[in-house]
């Protein structure tokens, strides 16, 4: 998955303004390679647990559309914990066609990682710039 600088730092400032709690959006783009970001509200307001805001989860897929981008990632942060699918994550996980992308602090510096998720089965996908 490609995802240009200019997204991957849109993603980041969204993620520390959200911070303690978990921040999520939805990417867009074409033929593996991320356009375009949504940033979309955490409605449970959590550390540890998402749940987007459905008016502007909506509203993003409707604007995906409308750009004739695909879905192409579903990204959050996981504040205090490793950038890795947890339970919750996989349970609740609803868009197969698109990668989860989850970021988490090592060592304070903010790591993205890439995530294909088939039922249980998680593998990981290499990001490129």
């Amino acid at each position: 998955m490609r995802i240009p600088i200019a997204l991957r730092q849109e993603m980041l400032a969204h993620i520390q303004s959200c911070l303690p709690e978990e921040a999520c959006g939805i990417l867009g783009g074409t033929s593996g390679e991320a356009r375009r970001a949504f940033l979309v509200e955490n409605e449970l307001h959590s550390p540890v647990r998402y749940r987007m805001r459905a008016e502007i989860q909506l509203q993003a897929l409707l604007q995906l559309e409308e750009e004739s981008l695909d879905l192409v990632g579903i990204f959050h942060s996981h504040p205090t914990t490793p950038a890795y699918p947890s339970p919750t994550d996989l349970a609740e996980f609803a868009y197969p066609e698109a990668l989860t992308l989850i970021w988490s602090p090592v060592g304070g510096i903010w790591q993205m990682r890439a995530f294909w998720i088939d039922g249980s089965q998680v593998t990981e996908v290499e990001i490129v710039e």
